[in-house]
């Protein structure tokens, strides 16, 4: 009986850990998912920042204001 439980103990043991393996390798891949979201907000971010180079803030914002119609 004791040797039994040992191996039920073992085995649950044993998908406990593979449990954790797969929790591990979810958030990796989540966190790579959202490096590659991040750094392509980063680069339209910077795409637009350097458009804007051209046009001052307030020049941009009196423009806006202006009712052109």
């Amino acid at each position: 009986m004791a040797i039994a439980l040992e191996k039920k103990f073992a085995t649950l043991v044993g998908d406990i850990q593979v449990i954790q393996k797969e929790l591990v390798l979810s958030k990796m891949q989540h966190i790579k998912k959202t490096r590659r979201y991040q750094d392509a907000w980063n680069a339209l971010s910077q795409k637009i920042s350097n458009s804007w180079d051209t046009i001052t803030a307030v020049d941009e914002i009196s423009s806006q204001r202006e009712k052109k119609w």
